[in-house]
C-alpha cells in the first residue's frame, strides 16, 4: 500500500513540490525531446542541398521523410510496453543512443534507396521514446498539474526548430571539409547530443517517486498518496487492460484525432524549409526565417496549456486551437505576398503546437497503468502513420502542380476534421457520463 499523504501538506507546500518536480525532471526531458525532434525535421533543411546530390525529386523527398514514421508505428507499442516492464531509466537510455547512432549514420547515404533505409531505421531507433516520456509523467505529475508539465516538455519541439534551424542551415555551410557535404556534416554533429544524453540519462532519471533520494520523506509520502488515490479512483469509475484499452472506442477517436493532427503537422513541419527556400533566401537566412512560426508556437503553446489548466477543461482548447492551425495553414497558401504568407504561416504553426499541447492532457485522464502504456502507445502509433501521409501529399501535390498551395489546404482540412472529432468525443462522453477532463477530486 502506498502511503497515506502528509499531514498539514498545504497548497504552499504543494506549489514548492510541484516546481521542485518540474526542475529535477523536465530540463532533461526538455533536452532529450530538442534533440529527438531535431534529429527527425534537420533532414528538412538538408534536403536544400542534398536532394540535389543524391537525386531525389519532391515526391520521393516526401515519402523519404514520411517513412520514418513507418518504422515508428511497427515497434512503438512493444517499445513502450517495454519501458513500463524495465523502467524509464533504462529504456530511454536504450532508445536515445541506437537513434544517435542511426542519425549520424545517414550521412553515409548516396541515392533514394539508403535514404528511405535510413528514415526507416531511425524510426525504428526512436520508437518509443515520446508516448515513453509521456507515460513516465504520469508517474510524477498529479492530473491538475499534467499539463503544465506536458507543455514544458511537449514545447521542445518548436523550440528545437528555432535552435535547430539557424545551426542546420550554418552546418550546410561547411560543405566541402574534409571531403564531405554540409549535409552529411548535419547529420554527424546533430547526431552525436543523443548519445551523450542516452549514457545522462542512466545517472539523472528516477524511475518512480519512492526511489527518489532527491525528495523528503514527507514530499515522497504526499506525492505516492495523491497519486494512487487518484490510480484508484480511475479505476473504480472504469479499469482497462491492454487488450480492452486497444478496441476502447475512446482510445480509436483519439488515434484518428491524432492521425489527422500529424498528417498536417507533418506535412507542413517538414517542407517549411523548402516553402521558405522559394521566398529566394540564402541558406542560412532560411534556417533563420524558418525558425520565426516556431518560436511564435512555442510562446502560444505554454499560454494556451496555462489557460487549459486553469479553466480546467481540454475539448474547447484542443477544437480551437485545430481550427486556428486550418485557418492559419490555408490563407498562407492563399497569398501572394511571401509577407503575408509567413505571417498566416506562423498563426498555423502556432495553432498547431497550442493543439499538441492540450491533447495530451486527455489520454491520462482515463487510462492507468499498463493499460496507459499501451493505450498512449496505440494512440502515437496510429497518429504516427499520419507522418507518413503528410509529406508525400504535399511532396505529390507541389511535383503534379509545383507549388505548395494544394498541399497545404488539404493539410488544413485534417486539422478540421481532427477538431471536429474532438468535440463529438466529448458530448459522447458527456452522454455516458465519462470526464475527459482532469479529475480535481483526486488531488483535493
Amino acid at each position: 500500500m502506498s502511503a497515506a499523504p502528509a499531514a498539514g501538506f498545504g497548497p504552499a507546500m504543494q506549489d514548492a513540490l510541484f516546481r521542485k518536480l518540474l526542475w529535477r525532471l523536465v530540463p532533461f526531458l526538455f533536452c532529450s525531446y530538442v534533440v529527438s525532434s531535431l534529429d527527425r525535421v534537420n533532414v528538412g533543411v538538408a534536403s536544400l542541398t542534398m536532394a540535389k546530390d543524391i537525386g531525389l525529386g519532391s515526391a520521393a523527398l516526401g515519402l523519404g521523410f514520411g517513412i520514418f514514421s513507418a518504422g515508428y508505428v511497427c515497434c512503438e507499442i512493444p517499445s513502450n510496453l517495454a519501458m513500463h516492464r524495465f523502467g524509464a531509466r533504462i529504456w530511454i537510455a536504450r532508445i536515445m543512443i541506437t537513434w544517435g547512432l542511426v542519425s549520424m549514420g545517414t550521412f553515409l547515404v548516396t541515392n533514394a534507396y539508403n535514404f528511405y533505409a535510413a528514415r526507416f531505421i531511425l524510426g525504428v531507433a526512436e520508437a518509443g521514446f515520446v508516448p515513453g516520456i509521456v507515460y513516465y509523467l504520469t508517474l510524477w505529475f498529479p492530473a491538475v498539474w499534467r499539463a503544465k508539465a506536458m507543455v514544458a516538455f511537449l514545447v521542445a519541439i518548436p523550440i528545437s526548430v528555432v535552435i535547430g534551424s539557424p545551426i542546420s542551415g550554418a552546418l550546410l555551410g561547411m560543405e566541402g571539409i574534409w571531403g564531405l557535404h554540409g549535409w552529411q556534416w548535419l547529420f554527424i554533429i546533430e547526431g552525436s547530443p543523443a548519445i551523450i544524453l542516452g549514457v545522462m540519462c542512466l545517472f539523472v532519471l528516477t524511475d518512480r517517486p519512492g526511489q527518489a533520494a532527491w525528495l523528503t520523506g514527507a514530499e515522497r509520502d504526499w506525492l505516492q498518496g495523491v497519486l494512487a488515490r487518484e490510480s484508484e479512483a480511475m479505476e473504480r469509475r472504469q479499469s482497462f487492460t491492454v487488450a480492452q484499452v486497444l478496441t476502447n472506442g475512446r482510445v480509436i477517436t483519439l488515434c484518428a484525432i491524432n492521425f489527422c493532427y500529424i498528417v498536417g503537422n507533418q506535412g507542413i513541419g517538414i517542407w517549411i524549409p523548402q516553402l521558405v527556400k522559394g521566398f529566394g533566401l540564402t541558406n542560412l537566412q532560411v534556417g533563420f526565417v524558418t525558425a520565426i512560426p516556431f518560436l511564435c508556437g512555442s510562446i502560444g503553446m505554454i499560454l494556451w496549456g496555462r489557460h487549459s489548466d486553469r479553466m480546467q477543461e481540454r475539448t474547447w482548447h484542443v477544437a480551437g486551437a485545430g481550427l486556428v492551425a486550418a485557418a492559419g495553414l490555408a490563407a498562407s497558401a492563399a497569398f501572394a505576398s511571401a509577407s503575408l504568407s509567413l505571417v498566416a504561416l506562423t498563426i498555423g504553426v502556432t495553432g498547431i503546437f497550442c493543439f499538441f499541447g492540450t491533447f495530451w492532457a486527455i489520454p491520462p485522464s482515463f487510462l492507468t497503468g499498463r493499460a496507459a502504456a499501451a493505450g498512449i502507445a496505440m494512440i502515437i502509433s496510429v497518429g504516427n502513420c499520419g507522418g507518413l501521409v503528410g509529406p508525400f501529399i504535399v511532396g505529390w501535390t507541389r511535383e503534379l502542380t509545383g507549388s505548395f498551395t494544394l498541399g497545404f489546404v488539404a493539410m488544413s482540412g485534417f486539422f478540421v476534421v481532427a477538431s471536429l472529432l474532438i468535440v463529438a468525443l466529448h458530448f459522447v462522453a458527456r452522454i455516458h457520463e465519462v470526464s475527459l477532463p482532469v479529475d480535481q477530486a483526486a488531488i483535493d
